[in-house]
């Protein structure tokens, strides 16, 4: 029987929901990023033009001389040259026009936002920005050292753009390197996706812790309803079977040892009930011997075992104490014990119980030679509602764990299962 909620299939929807939210904004961010770097390569080359346009044009004239000798050779006193012979001057002189001052503003207004550096054949810095050293300073040994690891880190990332220009044809150009790399915006923008996944995995663990613990406090609520409301509906009868069994021993015809027997089970009943009704309630603890709880209950178990060559043998040393509520850590000891007789399929059954302590903790093991538990199964068997039986109710694990760690401190874990070959469940509690 499995009435219990599985929770994976939840855990699973969660996960894929992340993962999602994940693979999208790293997809989307990724292709932003290209983008943005795209367009500052281009802002990039676009600066270095500018710098290479107004370069090779502020370059000195190599045909001035020739300019000159024209306006030389045309007659001074013909007033049809006098045009010409300002042209030649013009010429000669290679004034800037209107494009050079447009070229002079992408370069000194309108620069790349960028980290970038620009340097000569030779490797030394000549413009910089970006880099943490003021470009209005003269550089010092560790300001030329900072900009040379900058400049080999930008490489690591971008090729350098190159700009050339030629102030002599009879001379090889002048060659200067841009290095730059991506801005702020761009590095900011590849940690967002990041921490955004963050958020939303902190997001759905709180939701899920909260969802996880509403679930919890609605099941603690329903056992401790479920469980007074068993203790006053037993109250009643329990009452009245006490009052019968005292009218038939006044019979003359009474049968002493049956109504001993049954005297017994109603005092069984009567215990059960305040069993039931400490649920919910923080119990008093004491420090008290473990073998009489355990014997007790194993003797009342042995008494009903329901076939012959069943054996239920208790090795508790006699002086182990621990601090617990005798009632409900007995009910903890019947519930694990008849888990146990349940699991057995042979004739030959056996379930012992064994006991010691170890660094100030006290643990009790409960084994069978049973059927054994799949390890698969292990996360489910303390689940309530979950049942190999087909008739049972899943609720005894269940219930001995619950008693184990919220009222007495402890744990209540499957030690070892081997299918086929039987199962030890320990409990473990503080020592006295």
């Amino acid at each position: 029987m499995r009435a219990f909620i599985s929770t994976p299939k939840l855990k699973l929807v969660l996960i894929v929901f992340a993962l999602c939210i994940a693979s999208a904004s790293l997809l989307y961010t990724s292709n932003l990023v290209r983008h943005l770097q795209e367009r500052e390569r281009t802002s990039v080359t676009i600066w270095a033009g500018a710098i290479e346009q107004v370069a090779g044009a502020t370059a000195q004239n190599p045909y001035e001389q020739d300019f000159r000798a024209m306006a030389e050779n045309l007659d001074p006193a013909d007033p049809n040259t006098q045009r010409y012979r300002a042209a030649l001057a013009w010429a000669g002189r290679l004034p800037q026009g209107d494009h050079i001052d447009f070229m002079f503003s992408i370069i000194h207004d309108h620069p790349p936002e960028v980290p970038a550096a620009i340097v000569d054949d030779e490797g030394n810095p000549i413009i910089w920005q970006y880099l943490g050293v003021p470009d209005s300073v003269d550089l010092t040994l560790q300001d030329s050292l900072q900009i040379a690891r900058s400049i080999a880190r930008m490489d690591r990332r971008f090729d350098p753009i190159l700009i050339e220009f030629q102030s002599d044809p009879l001379t090889a150009p002048l060659v200067q390197r841009v290095h730059y790399d991506e801005s702020v915006i761009i590095r900011d923008l590849r940690v967002y996706p990041y921490l955004q996944l963050t958020f939303v995995a902190l997001f759905i663990g709180i939701g899920y812790l909260g969802f996880s613990y509403a679930r919890r406090s609605e099941q603690s609520n329903l056992w401790v309803g479920m469980a007074r409301e068993a203790a006053h509906q037993l109250g009643t009868p329990i009452s009245s079977l006490m009052g019968w069994l005292e009218v038939m021993r006044t019979s003359p015809k009474a049968d002493h040892e049956v109504l001993k027997e049954v005297d017994e089970d109603v005092l069984r009943l009567s215990l059960i009930a305040n069993r039931f009704n400490d649920i919910g309630s923080m119990p008093k603890l004491e420090d008290q011997a473990l073998f009489p709880v355990i014997e007790a209950t194993a003797d009342y178990i042995r008494r009903r075992l329901p076939r012959r060559g069943a054996a239920l043998t208790v090795s508790v040393s006699k002086e182990l104490e621990a601090p617990i509520n005798a009632e409900l850590f007995a009910w903890v000891i019947e519930n694990l014990l008849k888990n146990a007789l349940d699991a057995i399929e042979n004739k030959q059954a056996h379930v012992e119980i064994t006991a010691g302590s170890e660094r100030n903790r006290v643990y009790i093991d409960i084994s069978d030679n049973g059927k054994g538990i799949d390890r698969r199964e292990w996360s489910n068997i303390f689940k309530p509602g979950y049942s190999t039986k087909t008739r049972g109710w899943g609720l005894g694990l269940s219930l001995a764990k619950r008693i184990v760690v919220d009222y007495h401190g402890g744990s209540l874990t499957l030690l070892k299962s081997v299918v086929g070959q039987g199962s030890t469940f320990r409990i473990v509690l503080p020592g006295s």
